[in-house]
């Protein structure tokens, strides 16, 4: 007949406790819960220390929470810009020019996207027609301002007209 190894019995296992230095929800809980069982029933906690340690518990639980955000905002922002503006690929981009010389504004180019780049921490998107723009360099993602002037200017004159 086989015998069960004593070892492994529970009460022999040895209770591992780790330490955190940090007072966490369901600790300030436990401790309070704790300290209200085995408080003396003659002199109860005082009303305005149970106020208090509440308050504690509501700004603690308020602080974890904007972690929490501050956290999900950190990580969004960790994603790169090629993969924030991939989905732009293949889209008809419209965007100022400038003259190089005295960088007055020389008009508005359309052109498709045909890549996106990072330069600096900063999308740069590739064009069909060579050019290489910021991200928000683009003024208008869609169709050409070609066709949407005709429609703009039919609409003012029958404003104009009324």
């Amino acid at each position: 007949m086989t015998s069960i190894d004593s070892s492994l019995y529970l009460n022999n296992q040895q209770k591992v406790r780790t330490p955190s230095q940090e007072l966490g929800k369901e600790e300030f809980l436990k401790l309070l819960m704790v300290q209200l069982q085995n408080q003396d029933p003659t002199s109860p906690m005082d009303d305005s220390q149970f106020m208090s340690q509440m308050a504690t518990f509501s700004s603690l639980e308020q602080m974890m929470n904007m972690s929490k955000s501050i956290e999900m905002l950190v990580n969004n922002s960790l994603v790169s810009p090629v993969l924030q503006y991939s989905h732009m690929i293949g889209e008809e981009v419209s965007y100022m020019t400038f003259d190089q010389e005295t960088g007055k504004e020389t008009g508005v180019e359309t052109s498709k996207v045909v890549g996106v780049t990072q330069h600096e921490g900063w999308a740069v998107f590739e064009l069909e027609n060579g050019e290489r723009i910021y991200a928000d360099a683009v003024i208008q993602v869609g169709q050409s301002n070609d066709g949407n002037s005709d429609d703009s200017d039919s609409g003012d004159e029958e404003e104009s007209d009324q």
